[in-house]
């Protein structure tokens, strides 16, 4: 089983950056226990800054990979491009966020890529992307 799990903007500073709402815990150290926990799982990590950049990783992979794990950051909210890019592959996207975005500011409270999600986690700290992996592994059965 393949899954990709895509960061974007500004998640490359977890660890670093408003450690009360994301925690102490960087996301490439998260990740090599991931790996180790679902060890028969093929992860690859991609994270960008720019929007453009993870459409393409969606495009890139979108046919031939099982699952998708995406954290959009702020793009949830702003990003039609985003959203079109996940209606257009066939694998799966869970969407995820570290935060509860519905007990953030108010803009936070829409996802313009939900409804083209098999489903969206938030608010579990770093474990939203373990629970989004737990959702997929019944697909490699």
């Amino acid at each position: 089983m393949q899954i990709l799990i895509i960061n974007g903007p500004n998640l490359n500073l977890l660890g670093k950056r408003e450690t009360s709402i994301y925690g102490e815990d960087s996301f490439e150290d998260y990740f090599i226990g991931l790996q180790r926990e679902f060890s028969d799982i093929s992860f690859e990590y991609y994270q960008s800054n720019i929007e453009g950049e993870l459409i393409n990783k969606l495009h890139e992979v979108g046919f031939n990979y099982d699952a998708i794990v995406m954290n959009a950051g702020a793009y949830t909210h702003t990003s039609i491009g985003i959203g079109d890019a996940i209606a257009g592959i066939e694998t799966p996207v869970i969407e995820v966020h570290i935060s509860n975005v519905y007990a953030r500011e108010e803009y936070r409270h829409q996802s313009l890529m939900a409804k083209n999600c098999v489903g969206v986690i938030a608010g579990m700290g770093l474990n939203s992307y373990k629970l989004a992996v737990l959702h997929f592994i019944p697909l490699q059965k």
